[in-house]
């Protein structure tokens, strides 16, 4: 009997064989090449870095719980292994690339490793491939991350996309407007999360009146926008829904002239889980042929500098599963005898080549 008790993984982490890994790595190639023909220039970050430095303020610390540490053995200090790659790219973006004139392109393509998985994303290490625009507050820059993040996945030759447009920060500066205590923010957040509209109603405070209405207005574009543009919002958060309205627009706009017309967009103004770090508006994206999230992306903002930044990251464990198969090769098989000149000729053609030999020891 076989024992295959060396080969056990840990939970949450798999060997890619073929031709998986093939087709991720082809991919990735296809979705780089993109950002790249936008001006984003690729960066490779540390697998592993001072914990100090990781959990910085902004992106870093949103994470710190979700990250493996160790001790460096030369140095004495704690280590942490990157479970995100935006808190590295942004601390490129404020150290080693300080004066690079802004706004600031970046690509990146990096494996990150997480202490556990989720219900919908099982795995603890996967390939994350995404972009970061960094130090311009334009709403160019936010519309441009969506566009260039729908670009990459249709190029692909992915469709039955969805991108999903959401408020971060809205349910909780309505919470502060209403000065809403810590006990009702908990039932109001369990209620957003089941989508319960009438325990909302039947609340009856004020806010819960807007969180109530806010509900309501969410799903396709078109309908959604609709229903926020009707709603009597405070004054300080209005500016929120005016941008979203915005974006929606000049994002589906842009889809259409890049011919990527059979791309839902949504709105769900209260949607905030996963969005921990961000500060302005942001954005799921799914794919009818898959369960879960093929990424997200939005605006946050980061310590040392002060800089404000949008970007996306695409998830390649959840890719892998709506990738077209991988354009088959012609193989031919030769003779070690077969020279190497012919052998380049063949692959130059195309075809794969495999030298057999040895057989006579069979």
């Amino acid at each position: 009997m076989q024992d295959n008790s060396s080969a056990l993984l840990p939970s949450g982490l798999v060997d890619l064989l073929p031709p998986e890994a093939a087709a991720e790595a082809e991919a990735i190639h296809s979705l780089v090449g993109t950002f790249e023909s936008f001006g984003y220039q690729r960066v490779k970050p540390p697998l592993a870095e001072f914990e100090e430095c990781l959990f910085a303020p902004g992106p870093g610390q949103a994470v710190a719980s979700e990250t493996f540490r160790l001790m460096d053995p030369l140095s004495r200090k704690m280590m942490a292994l990157r479970s995100d790659a935006t808190p590295q790219i942004t601390r490129i973006a404020r150290s080693r690339l300080a004066s690079e004139p802004r706004p600031l392109r970046l690509a990146y393509a990096v494996e990150v490793l997480r202490v556990k998985g989720t219900q919908l994303r099982s795995e603890r290490e996967f390939l994350k491939v995404g972009c970061e625009l960094i130090g311009s507050a334009d709403m160019e820059a936010d519309i441009e991350v969506a566009v260039l993040a729908i670009s990459g996945l249709h190029r692909l030759g992915i469709r039955g996309l969805t991108i999903d447009l959401a408020l971060p920060p809205l349910v909780g500066k309505i919470y502060g407007m209403y000065a809403v205590g810590a006990e009702d923010a908990r039932a109001f957040d369990e209620a957003l999360e089941r989508r319960d509209r009438d325990f909302l109603k039947q609340h009856g405070a004020p806010a819960a009146v807007v969180l109530e209405a806010l509900l309501e207005a969410t799903g396709p574009m078109d309908r959604a926008l609709e229903r926020l543009a009707k709603i009597d919002l405070p004054e300080a958060v209005r500016g929120y829904v005016s941008a979203l309205s915005t974006i929606a627009d000049r994002v589906r706009r842009a889809l259409g002239e890049l011919g990527m017309d059979d791309v839902c967009v949504t709105v769900d103004p209260v949607e905030r889980r996963g969005f921990d770090y961000h500060t302005g508006y942001a954005f799921a994206l799914f794919s009818e042929k898959v369960r879960g999230e093929l990424g997200r992306g939005g605006r946050y903002e980061f310590a040392g500098g002060g800089e404000t930044a949008t970007g996306f990251t695409l998830y390649m464990d959840t890719l892998r599963r709506v990738l077209p198969p991988v354009a088959r090769r012609e193989i031919r098989r030769v003779d070690a005898s077969v020279s190497w000149a012919e052998i380049r000729e063949m692959q130059e053609s195309g075809a794969v080549v495999v030298r057999e030999f040895g057989k006579e020891n069979e």
